[in-house]
């Protein structure tokens, strides 16, 4: 047989993430032209985005699927389509359309959810969270407001500038305050505010020649916003409705949240403020913020569990994230075919000719049994081609140590965004 090289579609050497990050704008192309669409998730796709398309009052939906199954992928597909970001002078949705081959559902589907004007907010909880302890009451709260400040243009930061900067917004002011701050300090307010300490003059200065207060009473302004700066569940939810009443009429505002689930973990109160944000978002925008999130437990059994330590009824919850997209072993052994092992037409011939000679001996060369459980072999010519070079039952041995290590905590933050 030929080098193994030679039977590939694509080149087996090429750099492919390991690690797809909420973050990395860098190989989004890649990232989305090589998105496989197991039969499994565009069912699970239909369902959501007729949801989406046609809300009834749920604005939650759950990604769960464990270490390695592609959630996070998945996540920053839809957050790339919903909002059909230019990719290379590309639309994503034309990228992806074709995925979809001749499921016209699908389509129809995915072009009117597009046609919804809408902005996405995606990012790994885990790592926005890095400053802030899981044990403050507002933990879950503090994340969504740094995330959705810097949306805004804001310092999400600190959470009394942004709301510093909003306050001159909602005034028309910010854009002066800026320029005015540029001529006092001679550098840019993005850079000033970083350094707000030692930059209690210039501020003053700038804010008194924007508002015409006195800089004497100026100073110290960022003070007083520290002391009396705090933020509730529904401050937010006015302040992102506020938001989208200001982009249009039909225009929605999509948080899209890796890692609930882990940062989450058994911690009641955290699942409690997820259940409030969302509700409080779907109240105040009458549907049109939507939360996404991934998960390595499907809804049930996290709610279960907690339910069961805590006596808690999780019902409303349950009910808020009603589109859940679950994925399976069955779909990341589908990718790592179709994205990985993919044939070219000289590749099949040759397989199909080695399948013909030695199938037979496929039964002893690789039927173990352990004991406990049989080990998969090739249904057929065809799961040989598509899965050549590798044994049916190495997809699932590999997948269950990797579940093992995630469940000792092997991997933890942004580096479990897989």
């Amino acid at each position: 047989m030929t080098n193994l090289a030679t039977l590939f579609q694509k080149p087996i050497d090429r750099h492919i993430e390991g690690v797809i990050k909420a973050d990395d704008e860098a190989g989004l192309q890649q990232e989305v032209e090589e998105y496989v669409l197991t039969n499994e998730v565009a069912k699970r796709l239909e369902q959501f985005l007729y949801a989406y398309n046609n809300y009834q009052g749920a604005n939650g939906v759950w990604i769960s699927g464990f270490f390695g199954s592609g959630k996070s992928h998945l996540l920053k597909i839809l957050a790339l389509l919903l909002e059909n970001r230019q990719v290379n002078e590309t639309a994503v949705l034309d990228m992806f359309l074709p995925k979809c081959g001749d499921n016209e559902i699908l389509r129809g589907d995915l072009k009117r959810a597009v046609a919804i004007p809408s902005r996405s907010i995606l990012f790994n909880i885990d790592q926005k969270a890095d400053v802030i302890s899981k044990t403050q009451v507002d933990a879950l709260l503090a994340v969504f407001v740094k995330v959705f400040d810097e949306t805004c243009g804001y310092y999400g930061k600190q959470g009394h500038i942004a709301q510093f900067e909003r306050d001159l917004d909602g005034r028309s002011q910010f854009a002066a305050f800026q320029q005015a701050y540029r001529e006092v300090a001679g550098y840019d307010w993005q850079f000033g505010r970083e350094q707000a300490l030692l930059e209690g003059p210039h501020i003053a200065a700038a804010y008194a020649r924007v508002t015409g207060a006195p800089e004497a009473e100026a100073m110290g302004i960022l003070d007083r916003y520290r002391a009396q700066y705090k933020v509730s569940i529904e401050d937010f939810a006015d302040q992102v409705n506020d938001y989208i009443v200001r982009q249009g009429p039909d225009f929605r505002l999509n948080f899209f949240v890796d890692e609930v689930g882990q940062y989450i973990a058994d911690n009641v109160k955290l699942m409690t403020n997820l259940q409030t944000i969302a509700e409080s978002l779907a109240t105040k925008s009458r549907g049109r913020a939507w939360l996404i999130v991934t998960a390595q437990e499907d809804m049930n059994t996290v709610v279960g569990a907690m339910g069961r330590q805590q006596s808690n009824d999780f019902s409303k919850i349950q009910a808020r994230f009603a589109s859940r997209l679950k994925l399976t072993s069955a779909d990341v052994a589908e990718v790592i075919q179709k994205r990985l092992l993919l044939k070219n037409e000289a590749g099949i011939q040759q397989l199909t000719a080695v399948y013909a000679q030695q199938h037979n001996n496929f039964k002893t060369l690789f039927d173990f049994a352990d004991g406990a459980q049989t080990y998969r072999n090739f249904r057929d010519r065809d799961h040989f081609v598509h899965s050549y070079p590798f044994i049916p039952y190495q997809f699932t041995l590999f997948q269950a140590a990797i579940q093992s290590l995630s469940q000792h905590n092997a991997f933890e933050g942004k580096h479990s965004s897989v």
